[in-house]
């Protein structure tokens, strides 16, 4: 264990694992909810109809908003108009004189918010909390900012379980971040890909449909290039923590639901969508996504269809991700960018306590060598690789090899170390009076040659 990574992880234990459903409806009935997706742009050339099922419409009690409430601004309804849209909407009474709620409705409006922002910003605490968003949120904005700036010591996440900066909250229908104060869906800071014959509607109603109150989506909690407010730096300086720490958000998530044809598509086995470089089969990153508590996107009714694709995630879903397994999938995978797939491997080399930064401008041998740092079972790569290293290294194969070359296969071998049956540190300190095995091989005879001699490419 990492032990800064350790006291890291202790110290905000609880700003890690807090749980968004910190509320409860208990007995209040609320008002039944329909929601449809907006027809197409007239002269867009894209269909009215709805291939898939669970995107045509929302019919509920749970408290969802539609898109147009969520766009109205809090100073258009005045502090009166916006009471009556909460307590509406949230089955309450409330009036100004409740505790807090004239100041905080008044918050809302001297802040600019939309509907949208203010219900995603109370609603957790609308029923007997309304003194946390006063007294405890802007705590909690100052801790989670410094809880991701501790995070990084030397360009090391010295702790896997970061979680996601922000979230996609459906009932509002606003990003949201972690620590729960909002802003309007993304703040049209960047655009947002989606493709032909979708929307965001759609996608937020099927995932409605299927039972989810918040939800991560890259696209939209990932800051994106471009944008009215486009800056590299901030994107730069985010992605060092939010792109490597992704597996986090599929590790402790509730449920994974994939979209195997494309973002919002309905499922298909058309040969052009299977054999296309987008799709998930193919993508560096989706590869730790891989979860049992997962569901398939995109159902149009085909239950041949929803076997057959169920059957290849079950195989992926069965593999260990031990070291030489990942990197046989990832030499099936494609990336937008190539360290993208050193990357896509943190989450799924279990050994790691701590990974490094993402650097889009890296090499792909630099990540690599950066992430074997990090990764415990590098003596594997020791014991199995069958040739040496090309690259820095000898002792190890470069990146070029692991996705080039025929891989080992991998049955078994840990290596541990262990003093009184507690795992340790590799440190000179920590090493002491330990003894260490590995479940791996023996090399039984050996002559070795050319020690006293330099290499001449200046290889370790």
């Amino acid at each position: 264990m990492n032990p800064d990574g350790e006291k890291w992880y202790w110290r905000y234990h609880d700003d890690i694992g807090m749980y968004r459903h910190d509320y409860e409806w208990y007995d209040v009935r609320l008002p039944e909810v329909i929601l449809t997706p907006p027809d197409p742009p007239i002269g867009t050339g894209q269909s009215a109809s709805i291939p898939v099922l669970k995107q045509r419409s929302y019919t509920g009690r749970d408290p969802v908003i539609p898109s147009a409430l969520a766009d109205t601004l809090c100073s258009d309804l005045g502090i009166q108009g916006l009471l009556e849209n909460l307590n509406a909407t949230l089955g309450t009474s409330h009036t100004l004189f409740t505790p807090w709620v004239y100041s905080v409705l008044g918050d809302c409006i001297s802040e600019n918010y939309d509907f949208g922002t203010a219900f995603a910003y109370l609603r957790p605490f609308w029923y007997y909390y309304l003194t946390a968003v006063v007294d405890d949120l802007p705590k909690c904005k100052v801790r989670y900012r410094e809880m991701l700036q501790n995070v990084l010591v030397e360009n090391t996440i010295i702790h896997t379980h970061v979680p996601p900066r922000r979230v996609w909250d459906l009932y509002s229908n606003r990003v949201v971040p972690w620590w729960d104060i909002v802003t309007p869906i993304n703040g049209c800071e960047w655009p947002v890909p989606v493709p032909k014959n979708t929307s965001l509607d759609h996608i937020r109603i099927e995932m409605l449909n299927l039972g989810a109150e918040y939800v991560w989506l890259d696209v939209l909690c990932l800051r994106q290039k471009g944008g009215r407010r486009e800056d590299p730096s901030l994107r730069e300086e985010e992605w060092k923590v939010d792109v490597p720490t992704i597996g986090n958000v599929y590790r402790r998530a509730e449920r994974v639901v994939y979209y195997l044809s494309g973002l919002g598509q309905p499922l298909s086995s058309n040969t052009n969508d299977l054999e296309s470089d987008r799709c998930w089969f193919k993508r560096a990153w989706t590869l730790q996504e891989t979860s049992w508590n997962s569901i398939i996107a995109g159902d149009t009714g085909d239950e041949w269809l929803q076997a057959k694709f169920g059957e290849k995630v079950s195989s992926l879903q069965k593999t260990e991700w031990i070291l030489y397994d990942a990197l046989s999938e990832m030499q099936k995978r494609v990336s937008t960018h190539p360290v993208d797939k050193v990357a896509g491997l943190a989450y799924l080399l279990r050994s790691l306590r701590s990974i490094p930064v993402y650097c889009g401008a890296q090499s792909e041998e630099d990540a690599w060598m950066a992430l074997m740092v990090s990764e415990w079972d590098k003596l594997l790569l020791l014991f199995l690789h069958p040739t040496p290293g090309n690259g820095t290294q000898s002792w190890r194969p470069s990146w070029e090899q692991v996705m080039t070359e025929k891989l080992p296969s991998q049955r078994w071998g840990q290596l541990a170390t262990y003093n009184g049956g507690v795992q340790l540190v590799w440190t000179a300190e920590a090493m002491a009076g330990a003894y260490i095995f590995n479940n791996g091989f023996i090399i039984e005879l050996a002559l070795v040659r050319g020690l006293s001699e330099g290499d001449s490419q200046g290889q370790e």
